[in-house]
């Protein structure tokens, strides 16, 4: 996790769900539609346009004929996905829209819980997830992080990287300065990403070397850990290095929040796609190129301040 390594109604998304509770098959469906947005393409997989867009002859059948993507994501992330005047919005959706313009249909976002994507991909309510997910070995064979088998798995096309961030009340009143320094204080996150098995390896890292452990509050939500350290109730929070980032120049107009020390393990952010879809995975692919390569992405990024998760080219299953 982020890079979900790593988000706010604001943040290395590391959003690394955690691995066991998005690879669950068979897990419940997430029974609220959730807010709904397109991006990019329109009805342009139903159209000529949409067809003669470059890329639209490697897309499955079905999702030529139905003209758009339907996308899962957990839209409390900014700058990477959150709403705004009731649309969801941000790096990913943005990019999602560049990638329509290659391959001529729309990208429609629903958001939902983070912990239950990668099981609604697998069900078939998504055709992709894409959600500041961290691409991880776990998450491609379907394991926990006991690596216990839990479902088929997800391929990924990757095309962002970032790390995990450690955010504190502004003037920093504990003196944190790094996740080290986490050891017999309380921290706050959000259930089921890469962060918060960070702060478990670190409280692990803790006891082993005679420590206290960290005491590690989770949360459905990332706004409730966010809320959680500004009332002081948790001397720390944990993030996606740019939804952290972010998060730490927006809140009370900068003034709720700072983050601390350097991103750590940073890791590549992918769109996820069901194992059986190889055909969606190589076009998703070849979009994602075709965007960095005609200067789209870098622009994206630019826009909204995420230059430093730039990737020169996209992979599958690239998470070590």
């Amino acid at each position: 996790m982020t890079a979900r390594s790593t988000r706010s109604k604001t943040a290395t998304r590391t959003r690394l769900a955690a691995v066991g509770s998005l690879a669950v098959a068979g897990a419940l469906l997430l029974t609220a539609c959730g807010d709904q947005t397109d991006s990019g393409g329109g009805d342009a997989g139903s159209s000529e346009s949409g067809k003669s867009a470059p890329l639209f002859s490697k897309l499955p059948k079905k999702i030529q004929d139905a003209g758009v993507i339907k996308v899962g994501t957990n839209a409390e992330y900014a700058p990477m996905e959150y709403q705004e005047g009731g649309k969801i919005v941000g790096v990913d959706p943005d990019i999602a829209a560049a990638l329509g313009e290659k391959l001529g249909v729309s990208f429609q976002f629903t958001s939902g819980s983070f912990d239950g994507l990668i099981t609604s991909l697998n069900s078939g309510r998504y055709d992709v997830a894409i959600s500041s997910i961290t691409d991880t070995p776990a998450r491609q064979n379907g394991l926990d992080e006991k690596g216990k088998k839990l479902g088929p798995g997800v391929d990924f096309v990757d095309y962002f990287k970032a790390g995990t961030a450690v955010y504190v009340q502004k003037g920093n009143p504990k003196k944190i300065n790094s996740i080290e320094d986490l050891c017999g204080q309380t921290a706050a996150v959000q259930r089921g990403t890469t962060y918060e098995q960070a702060l478990q390896k670190q409280s692990k890292t803790c006891t082993d070397a005679g420590k206290k452990k960290i005491t590690i509050e989770s949360f459905d939500n990332d706004t409730e850990a966010q809320t959680r350290v500004k009332s002081g109730g948790a001397v720390a929070g944990v993030n996606d290095y740019p939804v952290a980032v972010d998060l730490a120049r927006k809140a009370d107009g900068g003034n709720a929040f700072q983050v601390v020390g350097e991103q750590v393990d940073a890791g590549p952010f992918g769109i996820a796609v069901n194992k059986d879809n190889k055909e969606l995975t190589s076009a998703l692919e070849a979009a994602v190129n075709a965007i960095i390569e005609d200067g789209t992405y870098k622009k994206i990024l630019d826009k909204w301040g995420a230059q430093s998760g730039s990737v020169d080219k996209a992979a599958v299953n690239g998470g070590k």
